[in-house]
């Protein structure tokens, strides 16, 4: 009898969920993030660089070099000049801190940008790059000139400079 009573208070409790009815969150916009990931998509290649195009744009400056990996891998190994905010701590106050206006330049770069240092630039599945996620949180956000490391490059032959405590 206890076993009914128990399975009867759980299917109840789980009903509304399961039975497609909507439940309201204004905190989160599906249906905005999808748009976000179309626009996105359709805008996104032609800023995507090439090894030499990264470089030039960080040498001629006013741009910001965004790592948006953990502060922990961040710490082994990052591109030299990139100030590091962990895509989990993306806020509207944190961006702003970092980022003087929605139209700054900013470079961004991901785990799967570079191969040869596994830990620090620890893979993740293709579409699950932090690139991807990071592109679409930062138009999200209102951000118009984002500009990305394109191709997957190797540690040990790239000409971009690395710092962090995995770099000799």
């Amino acid at each position: 009898m206890k076993s009914i009573l128990l399975v009867g208070l759980l299917a109840a409790i789980a009903a509304p969920s399961l039975a497609n009815e909507p439940i309201s969150n204004r905190l989160i916009d599906y249906e905005a993030f999808q748009k976000i990931v179309v626009e996105s998509g359709q805008e996104r290649e032609p800023r995507r660089l090439t090894e030499a195009a990264f470089l030039n744009m960080l040498a001629k400056g006013n741009v910001i070099l965004l790592d948006a990996r953990s502060d922990s891998r961040y710490a082994m190994r990052h591109v030299k000049g990139a100030v590091n905010l962990p895509f989990t701590d993306f806020t509207e106050a944190a961006l702003a801190k970092i980022i003087p206006s929605k139209d700054t330049k900013i470079l961004i770069y991901c785990n799967n940008n570079f191969e040869g240092s596994p830990i620090a630039f620890a893979s993740k599945a293709p579409s699950a790059s932090l690139n991807l996620a990071t592109y679409t949180s930062l138009k999200s956000y209102g951000y118009t000139n984002v500009y990305e490391l394109g191709p997957l490059l190797d540690v040990a032959t790239t000409k971009i400079p690395f710092a962090g405590s995995e770099v000799k």
